[in-house]
This record gives C-alpha cells, sequence and structure tokens, in this order.
C-alpha cells in the first residue's frame, strides 16, 4: 500500500525552442538540482514544452478563415483565423458559446479550443502565433521514455499533462493526454470494499490524478517549472497510453 509519494519540480529548464532535445534537457536538469532516477519514477512534462519541442506553431497571418470558421467567429466572438485552426485541429465542434469553442479533437480529447494555447507564447502582435497540442502525445511521450531509458540504464514513466476544464466542476486541473511507461487506468471492478461487496464500477484515473498533482508545482503563469519527477509510486504499465482515459462517446452522456 502507497503510504509516501515525493514529487520535485526541476530548477532550472531553458525556455524550449524547435527541436530542442527534451531527454537531454531534463538530463541536464536532473544533474543540477543533485537527483538521482531509478526503476518506477515518472516524469510528468508539461504539454506546452513537447509542443514547442515539435515546432507545432502557427501564425494567424498564414490562415485563411473558411465561411465556416467566421459564422462561427460571429457566435463566438473569436478570431477567425483561431476559429480555423480549431477546426483544423477538430474532428467536430461539441459545443460553443461567446469565448469558448469546445470540440473534439483529433487527438480524440474533449477539450475547449482543441486544447490550443497562446499564453508564454513569445509572439508578435502584427503576425501573433499559437501553439498547437502534440500530433500524437502517447507517441512523443513513447520516445522520450525510451530516450530516458537509455541515459539513466532503468525502466521510468513518462506522462504529458495539460490543463483542462471538466463538464460538472469549476476550475481547471492537470490531465494526462500522453503517457508511456505508466498506470493511467486502475479497473477496481470486482475487488472488495471494506465490508466485502465487490465493486462493480469503479475505475480509477490514476494518470490524470499524477497530471493533476505535478501541475500543482508546476504552476499556470510564470512558475517556469515544466518538469516534475515523482518517486515512490511505481505504477509503471507499458501498455497503457493515455488515450486509455477517453470515454468512449456511447457511454459519453455529454456528447
Amino acid at each position: 500500500m502507497l503510504k509516501n509519494l515525493s514529487l520535485i519540480a526541476l530548477d532550472g529548464i531553458p525556455l524550449i525552442a524547435p527541436k530542442d532535445s527534451i531527454p537531454l534537457i531534463i538530463k541536464d536538469a536532473v544533474v543540477n538540482n543533485k537527483l538521482s532516477v531509478n526503476d518506477g519514477d515518472i516524469f510528468v512534462i508539461a504539454q506546452k514544452i513537447i509542443s514547442k519541442s515539435e515546432n507545432r506553431f502557427v501564425y494567424l497571418n498564414d490562415i485563411s478563415p473558411s465561411s465556416e470558421a467566421v459564422s462561427l467567429s460571429l457566435k463566438t466572438q473569436k478570431d477567425p483565423r483561431l476559429v480555423q485552426i480549431i477546426l483544423d485541429e477538430s474532428i467536430r465542434v461539441v459545443r460553443s458559446r461567446i469565448g469558448v469553442i469546445v470540440v473534439e479533437n483529433k487527438i480524440g480529447l474533449i477539450h475547449a479550443n482543441a486544447g490550443i494555447d497562446k499564453s508564454n507564447i513569445d509572439s508578435q502582435d502584427s503576425n501573433p502565433k499559437v501553439l498547437l497540442l502534440p500530433i500524437n502525445p502517447d507517441i512523443s511521450a513513447k520516445k522520450i521514455k525510451n530516450a530516458l531509458d537509455k541515459i539513466y540504464n532503468c525502466s521510468v514513466g513518462v506522462i504529458i499533462n495539460d490543463s483542462s476544464g471538466r463538464a460538472w466542476r469549476n476550475g481547471t486541473t492537470g490531465i494526462a493526454i500522453g503517457s508511456s511507461g505508466a498506470l493511467t487506468l486502475s479497473d477496481l471492478r470486482g475487488h472488495k470494499d471494506l465490508y466485502g461487496r465487490p465493486l462493480e464500477i469503479t475505475q480509477i484515473g490514476i494518470g490524470d490524478e499524477i497530471a493533476s498533482a505535478a501541475s500543482i508545482l508546476m504552476g499556470q503563469a510564470d512558475e517556469g517549472l515544466p518538469v516534475v519527477l515523482i518517486k515512490g509510486l511505481a505504477n509503471l504499465e507499458t501498455h497503457q497510453k493515455a488515450n486509455d482515459l477517453i470515454r468512449e462517446p456511447n457511454q459519453d452522456l455529454f456528447r
């Protein structure tokens, strides 16, 4: 039974540019923070630095909005160029109102504005740019895990987290959008409760709980702490992905 958990935000992560090596940057930060890395440790990495390293920038001046984007921009009072990018990154629009467009994006997430972001990005007013989610966060996590495993000669987990709102709660929280080598969904159906009754529907979103815990240290503003090392969890499960956390449409009452 888990009774002790350690979360350590790595100081000294530099501003990330396209083609930067996230594993090598993490390696330097681990050394500079005088830490060790062992089997079962998990690195939680902010989506934003993954997207920056993968050059997922789009300049709004390069976008020509369609009639659909213009129509939706009038309804939501958003820049039609941004709306076009949201549509390009999505399978369908789920809900919309002034200021927000909730979509099912190409990754499968139900996300406000397709997860597209413009905060903490060096951008010019004359040609603003936005940052998209990684094309496939699970694959991004796997590549980083494989590199870190070689660096440290052990097996670590990698979770890529992002901030997301929830249908029935105020406030955003960290969620896992990419994962490799870490348990993301713990199925307790069939296990007994304290009184011996079998659990019938209980599944624990471990990946989201890890992502949310790490996001407390990462912060949402100018903290500059996009990587958190977690020790003591030892929940390695290499076959699971963050996509395992996405509810099937026929079980989703909000779609």
